[in-house]
């Protein structure tokens, strides 16, 4: 297991689904981690159930000032930020013809703009110790899109661009920067999709069954360690061969 000893980790959107388990699985590693929700209460709560070396704080991504906030704080109360998962996102579905103003601008003020800005002020921090590494969490519908996900996909695409972008840009500071491509993982992102759906991905899917957030976890922690120093602009599908 990559160990994050000493190491200072952020994870937004860190109380449900892939962040939490990216959450447990950085604590597991020896890291101190800071998990960012939209409700303190929540961020609190889920962080406790993880241990002592995690701290839960309120956080909503589409406000630019509270993210400059929040980030100065952490590097401020721990000394340093050594890792940042941006997690945060929304998924809803639309068909391109039942798209709303408010559908488009939502999806991308959180999962483009707020990660960007996330990016941003984590990568502050990091170019004081010339180190760092930053996750973003992308999807396999980034690359080759989906009926009703529009939207969505453009979003997961653009980060994508986001990360080698970064790279790029953040590596003569020494900050890495790399995406993950999740497939479809049991989360409750796919609660609503029929038993029939969930079917036909297995059969398409080479391991021929859905992922766990728990094993999209530990790819983000083999990224966020030192185990991947010389690995930077990369975008890693963890889909269990869907995308072949």
């Amino acid at each position: 297991m990559s160990d994050l000893t000493g190491k200072v980790a952020v994870v937004t959107g860190g109380t449900r689904g892939i962040g939490f388990a990216t959450a447990a699985a950085l604590a597991e590693a020896g890291a101190t981690v800071v998990v960012t929700g939209r409700d303190r209460e929540t961020a609190e709560k889920r962080a406790a159930e993880l241990g002592e070396r995690v701290s839960g704080v309120a956080l909503d991504v589409t406000d630019s000032a509270a993210v400059k906030d929040v980030f100065k704080n952490i590097a401020k109360e721990h000394g340093r930020i050594d890792v940042l998962v941006a997690s945060a996102g929304i998924l809803e579905g639309g068909l391109i013809g039942m798209l709303t103003d408010e559908h488009i601008a939502t999806t991308l003020a959180t999962n483009v703009a707020g990660t960007i800005t996330c990016v941003q002020a984590a990568a502050r921090a990091m170019m004081r110790k010339r180190s760092g590494s930053i996750v973003l969490l992308g999807s396999i519908v980034g690359e080759r899109g989906n009926a009703g996900q529009t939207v969505y996909a453009a979003s997961k695409a653009a980060l994508v661009a986001t990360a080698k972008s970064a790279a790029k840009e953040l590596g003569k500071q020494g900050i890495r920067v790399n995406a993950v491509a999740p497939g479809v993982i049991q989360t409750d992102l796919i609660s609503e999709q029929s038993d029939e759906v969930l079917e036909r991905v297995k059969e398409t899917t080479a391991l021929r069954r859905l992922g766990t957030p728990e094993e999209v976890a530990k790819v983000i922690r083999f990224l966020a360690s030192d185990d991947a120093s010389f690995v930077t602009g990369q975008v890693l599908g963890i889909d269990g061969g869907l995308v072949l």
